[in-house]
């Protein structure tokens, strides 16, 4: 490990670049440091884009004029965001800046931000404590918004737009609206038949028997697909239904199982 230099003090900017510039020598792995002087407070900004932090950093950003930044990369993809702390000539302040440019904004959602840590003046006891604190914290949050990209979650099912509503008509027939063509199918597979007079699929119940066994392997087919059934009699029609889903060329009323 090279030794440690010293770092000047008689100019504030000119310590935060050779401070960056020792503490990328003392980081583990091999490390690159870009030095940014803020000509105005956009500049400042800019460079803070993607600082991962909701704490100590982002607060210091925000709400001071820091004047100069340092970016540090390391060979694996890292990188940390450097610059002063308000009021502490002694310290710095050291933040993650997150992969934006690797993962989609979706993917953050959830995960905690390993927020920046103030480190000495000193960039070996600085080093130490970044790879002792932010680093692994960085890590675990990568891993997370990883998983999360690899993982996305899967929306609900909306069931206004996803289901199957069976109404018992007086005469003992079942009459059956569908709301998407893979339900209309499983209705006809399973013995339903479009009706246009009554804008449904209608299942006969001449045979209670078969009508009873029909409407369980119907309603188990339709809850693989994800698809609910809903049972009401004539007297409870459903509220604003749905049109169904019609087939204009499925008529047979031949059962494929």
């Amino acid at each position: 490990m090279p030794a440690p230099r010293s770092v000047p003090h008689p100019n504030r900017d000119r310590d935060l670049e050779s401070f960056a510039t020792v503490l990328a020598e003392h980081l583990p792995g091999t490390w690159t440091a870009a030095f940014h002087a803020h000509a105005h407070e956009q500049d400042q900004l800019r460079h803070a884009e993607d600082v991962w932090d909701l704490d100590l950093v982002a607060d210091a950003i925000a709400t001071h004029p820091l004047g100069q930044d340092a970016h540090l990369t390391s060979g694996d993809g890292t990188r940390l965001y450097v610059t002063v702390r308000p009021g502490h000539d002694e310290e710095f302040l050291v933040a993650a800046l997150a992969p934006t440019h690797l993962f989609p904004p979706k993917a953050f959602s959830g995960v905690r931000e390993p927020d920046g840590i103030a480190v000495p003046a000193d960039p070996e006891r600085a080093a130490r404590a970044i790879a002792a604190d932010l680093l692994p914290r960085y890590a675990l949050a990568v891993a997370q918004v990883r998983h999360h990209a690899l993982n996305p979650p899967q929306p609900a099912p909306d069931l206004m737009q996803e289901q199957v509503v069976m109404i018992w008509g007086e005469d003992g027939s079942l009459a059956a609206t569908a709301t998407t063509r893979p339900a209309a199918e499983v209705l006809i597979a399973e013995g339903f038949v479009w009706q246009a007079a009554a804008n449904a699929y209608v299942l006969s119940g001449d045979d209670t028997r078969a009508q009873a066994h029909t409407v369980q392997a119907a309603g188990a087919r339709l809850a693989h697909l994800g698809i609910p059934t809903l049972l009401r009699t004539a007297t409870r029609p459903p509220i604003d239904a749905p049109a169904p889903a019609a087939l204009p060329a499925a008529h047979s009323t031949a059962r494929t199982r």
